[in-house]
């Protein structure tokens, strides 16, 4: 008897170790891409880097006019906005940043919460002097203004929050398809969560990306491929991991919602992966917003409606 569980207990390490061991062969031989000079997709625009908060902050600034600053979704970078800033940047001075533990920003050792990223962003308007600012941001990057507006921050003029991530303990992500659903709810799993992530592979990562979108050709090949890749620097799915076991925090910022006092838009894909009910309590929630649905659009609204974007942002702009 005792030799058939020795057996058996040894098989179970055995199923359960050599993916494990596998996954960090795998990482181990990854290559983390050399940081970009330019960007394919404008190289006029210089990238520069900021110190903010101690951490090393890439982000382009570009353009004359008002202040607007584009802050982009959860696992992304400054480039999903590359279908917009080049218009943009007609009518405004534009900054664009990559949050620490995304595209080539550094990737500090912390616990990337809501709190984290919001103290980021407050710096680096700081750090960069930027007054009477318009801050657009998507998902994750829509939440973070509002908050910073509930604060009342005094270098936010005004937002447009592009489908807020702030319902469903921050479980929105899993509504966009099967894959998806599966990972992320791995992620807080011991051993098996990290394995996972470790073993990544291209097919998977650009499956859950177009679950952001609802025309699947407005992904550029290029970005995907990009920021892809970016996930092969060092510890960089570790603060993945680290944003997801902290999504339930991106809630919380709603109970501060009704201390807004700055002009706000709320503009969501009609096919976010929210649903109408939790797009109501956020109009109702912030006092004087306004609230636009953008047909056949989805979560990277920027990349699947781009001219929707601009325009409302151009008009919103002028209109206040």
């Amino acid at each position: 008897m005792s030799n058939s569980w020795t057996l058996v207990m040894v098989s179970l390490v055995g199923l359960v170790g050599v993916p494990v061991l596998l996954s960090y062969v795998v990482e181990a031989l990854r290559r983390a891409p050399a940081a970009p000079t330019r960007l394919s997709w404008a190289p006029e625009i210089p990238i520069k880097y900021a110190k903010v908060n101690g951490i090393d902050v890439r982000y382009v600034e570009v353009g004359k006019g008002p202040a607007l600053v584009l802050l982009h979704t959860l696992r992304t970078q400054l480039d999903i906005f590359q279908k917009v800033i080049p218009e943009l940047s007609n009518h405004f001075k534009i900054y664009a940043l990559d949050y620490p533990g995304h595209g080539f920003s550094d990737i500090p050792t912390v616990e990337y919460t809501p709190e984290f990223f919001t103290n980021v962003v407050a710096g680096f308007l700081e750090q960069l002097n930027i007054e009477n600012a318009t801050l657009v941001g998507e998902s994750i990057g829509g939440s973070i203004p509002l908050r910073l507006a509930a604060r009342h921050n005094p270098r936010v003029k005004r937002v447009i929050a592009i489908n807020p991530y702030d319902y469903d303990r921050g479980r929105g992500i899993r509504r966009s398809s099967g894959i998806a659903n599966l990972l992320f709810a791995l992620n807080n799993v011991p051993i098996l969560g990290s394995t996972f992530w470790r073993l990544r592979q291209y097919g998977v990562f650009r499956k859950i990306i177009e679950g952001g979108v609802f025309h699947k050709d407005a992904l550029p090949a290029s970005l995907l491929r990009e920021m892809y890749e970016v996930g092969n620097r060092h510890h960089h799915y570790l603060a993945q991991m680290s944003l997801v076991r902290h999504w339930a925090g991106w809630d919380k910022g709603r109970v501060d919602y009704a201390k807004i006092a700055v002009p706000v838009v709320l503009l969501y894909g009609e096919h976010d992966w929210s649903r109408s009910e939790e797009r109501a309590a956020n109009h109702r929630a912030i006092p004087g917003a306004a609230m636009t649905i953008v047909k056949d659009g989805g979560h990277f609204l920027s990349l699947d409606a781009p001219e929707a974007v601009i325009q409302l942002i151009i008009r919103f702009s002028r209109a206040t």
